[in-house]
């Protein structure tokens, strides 16, 4: 079995994401594809492990392998996140529902150190460009603006977001290089000030729901393990799939 073969046959979730799904597409935009696949429980019998994540096979697509995506979500990697809420959803099983039924379970208010983190790192960034350039990459910009927006309403709401609504003009101003960089680099330290003050006072729980998540990831390798026909012939199956990418 070829890798691509996984995300063929055993995705159970996939998304589009990227600007269309935060309501910031442009004619030029493209079609950002993420998703889980669920490798059989058999192939993990084996020295060689199945691959954690798989680029394509299509264009602009990513994977991850079920228990490798269940821990970032709970390390609140925002990417991850983001990909749990998109309001795209392109492929769906049983198992992929359940997954999404578990959306509030990866979510705390360690967003708050993996959000703003990330857009620090990425505002570093910019700030480079601008001392290098004289203007930043006005594209990341934007996002940056949309991820840390969508942090300060998340820890205000308990809620992840991603279509920007009537932000969507203000921000596809930013992309045009419409706006000063001064101002952006303003609406930046109001909203990260903004999630700082949301932290205290946040609905989101100090942690993440772990065990809950774990007892998911062991009922879904289990149903997987009794639906093989054998251990042998599943794995014989899977070829030399495992392991072949990382």
């Amino acid at each position: 079995m070829p890798p691509e073969d996984l995300v063929r046959d055993h995705t159970i979730y996939s998304c589009v994401m990227g600007s269309r799904a935060f309501g910031l597409a442009t004619g030029a935009s493209d079609t950002d594809r993420r998703g889980v696949f669920l490798a059989p429980t058999p192939l993990f019998w084996r020295f060689e492990k199945p691959p954690t994540h798989l680029d394509g096979p299509a264009e602009e697509q990513f994977s991850w392998e079920l228990e490798r995506f269940c821990e970032l979500a709970l390390r609140a990697d925002p990417n991850i996140l983001e990909c749990l809420h998109s309001p795209l959803v392109e492929r769906l099983d049983d198992t992929g529902r359940e997954l999404l039924s578990l959306r509030d379970a990866f979510l705390s208010r360690q967003v708050h150190v993996t959000f703003t983190g990330y857009a620090l790192g990425q505002r570093g960034k910019l700030m480079a460009d601008v001392r290098r350039h004289g203007e930043p990459r006005w594209k990341h910009a934007m996002h940056l603006l949309r991820l840390l927006s969508s942090c300060e309403a998340l820890l205000r709401t308990g809620a992840l977001t991603l279509d920007v609504g009537e932000d969507r003009e203000p921000l596809l101003a930013v992309r045009r290089g419409e706006v000063p960089w001064p101002e952006v680099e303003a609406r930046m330290n109001r909203l990260t000030a903004r999630a700082d003050e949301a932290l205290s006072r946040s609905p989101l729980p100090e942690a993440p729901d772990r065990a809950r998540v774990e007892d998911f990831l062991v009922r879904t390798r289990a149903r997987s393990a009794r639906s093989a026909r054998s251990p042998r012939s599943a794995v014989q199956a899977g070829g030399e799939a495992a392991g072949t990418a990382g």
